[in-house]
């Protein structure tokens, strides 16, 4: 059934390398994005509201943080859960630019996923026999996230994402539209770069990613600590809530002045 009452979604900016003017930009076109592209297809609705550096998001909200990197994550004390056990989702911006991606792709694709399962546990069952076959994730940006494969709305570059028909394997190629840009055109179809998370029934192996290239998983399809790949694996009693938001802004602001010290100690050197 479609969603009826839109999702509060707080866009959070907890990163060192980011102004809160290039966030604020990139929370309107999310709501763009969602209103605009992501509702009429999936079903979900949500309402983005930009939170300043520092400031307190509303009780009650999901939560998108932006963050440098995991280790910042973990030090701020944003684990996998808010601090009212609602969805939390995290993206890395100087993880991103330290490999030479678009932060708001992340974003975006982030976002989008946390809309479409909020809970991290939603599967499609593709059989192989009748006794066996693949658990897919139900993850919406994965098959099609490299940045070149995004698009723009106004000045801000936005992830692809799949439609429904993207995990219906019974259609059959160019039959229908399979992702927002419509560069897939087959059910299940990896673009270049992309993966998704699969669980085979029998063989007792876990989850593990699979790549349109099929070569092994890397380092950096690993995901980050806290991110949704892990999440899936990690048994949901074990998720942690975050900290109130008042002690994050404490810990960031001593955070920032550990940051500053060590750059002035090499500059110094």
């Amino acid at each position: 059934m479609p969603q009826t009452v839109p999702a509060q979604i707080s866009l959070v900016n907890a990163s060192t390398v980011l102004d809160d003017s290039e966030v604020r930009i990139v929370a309107d076109a999310l709501q763009k994005q969602v209103t605009n592209d992501f509702r009429p297809v999936w079903g979900v609705d949500a309402k983005v509201a930009f939170i300043p550096r520092g400031s307190t998001p509303p009780e009650g909200t999901w939560w998108l943080a932006i963050l440098d990197d995991s280790d910042q994550a973990g030090a701020l004390g944003y684990h996998d859960l808010t601090p009212d056990g609602l969805p939390l989702g995290k993206a890395f911006a100087a993880t991103d630019m330290k490999y030479g991606y678009s932060w708001s792709v992340t974003a975006s694709h982030e976002l989008l996923e946390m809309l479409a399962d909020p809970n991290i546990n939603l599967t499609v069952m593709v059989p192989n026999t009748q006794t066996t076959g693949m658990l897919y994730a139900y993850e919406v940006c994965d098959a099609c996230e490299g940045d070149h494969f995004g698009y723009e709305i106004g000045s801000v570059l936005v992830s692809d994402f799949v439609f429904p028909s993207w995990f219906e394997d019974f259609r059959s190629k160019g039959s229908t539209q399979f992702d927002q840009t419509s560069q897939i055109q087959s059910p299940l179809q990896l673009l270049a770069g992309g993966y998704i998370g699969v669980f085979d029934i029998n063989s007792g192996s876990g989850w593990h990613q699979i790549t349109a290239e099929k070569r092994p998983t890397n380092m950096l399809l690993r995901g980050n600590v806290g991110s949704r790949r892990e999440r899936r694996a990690t048994p949901r009693y074990q998720w942690l809530p975050s900290l109130p938001h008042r002690e994050i802004t404490g810990r960031a602001e001593h955070y920032r002045q550990q940051l500053a010290q060590i750059l002035t100690s090499r500059i110094a050197a």
